[in-house]
């Protein structure tokens, strides 16, 4: 009973959500386009030209943001986006998706053929873990998740280049931003107001890879 409460109660938040009711309009594929786009507005990241890599791309709602940014006059794309994701995602103009599992050597493989030796100006991650409600497993899952897209970025980007990850607060919150303060010469915590505020997700960006 209590379970289908929970489901009714989320269906009703869901289709009352302004943000779900925006992301119809503009045509994005989840209202988690806001988060993004809140961030990269506050952080003055994603330019025309840049390289952009969406980790856990599916269903694509941020890779839809990152194509709005770097489409120049004409609608021609200034800049590269690539998107990974074992799910897999409906094509989007002139973003290049690769299906599969980027900690597999092939799959990474594949993503570094297509760079070319191009170092990335940012990468995204709106990757979550399953989560199965027991604390110390959930943290360690999240903070695995957020380790694989540090050390992606450690490898892949620019210098001046910039990570944005979804984190989760509570138990190894502390550890995943001590992580990438190793990492990073800046970092800062943004909860966007596209996050629900009964969720504990928070988005962590690092700037500037440490040498």
């Amino acid at each position: 009973m209590a379970k289908n409460k929970f489901s009714k109660d989320w269906l009703h938040q869901h289709i009352n959500d302004p943000y779900v009711k925006m992301a119809q309009q503009k045509g994005y594929r989840a209202r988690a386009a806001f988060k993004l786009l809140e961030i990269i507005e506050t952080e003055k990241l994603l330019r025309r030209g840049d390289i952009v890599v969406d980790l856990g791309s599916a269903p694509g709602s941020w890779s839809q943001v990152a194509r709005e940014r770097l489409v120049g006059p004409g609608g021609v794309i200034d800049g590269r986006i690539f998107a990974l994701d074992i799910l897999p995602m409906e094509p989007i103009a002139g973003v290049e998706f690769i299906q599969g599992d980027f900690r597999e050597d092939a799959v990474l493989k594949q993503l570094e053929n297509l760079l070319e030796g191009r170092a990335v100006d940012l990468v995204i991650s709106d990757m979550a873990p399953n989560l199965s409600g027991v604390e110390s497993a959930d943290a360690a899952r999240i903070q695995h998740v957020c380790d694989l897209a540090l050390e992606f970025s450690r490898a892949h980007l620019k210098p001046d280049g910039a990570l944005i990850v979804k984190a989760f607060h509570g138990s190894g919150f502390s550890q995943i931003v001590e992580s990438f303060k190793k990492r990073f010469k800046r970092v800062v915590e943004r909860k966007p107001k596209a996050s629900r505020s009964n969720s504990s997700e928070t988005f962590l960006v690092g700037r500037t890879l440490k040498a």
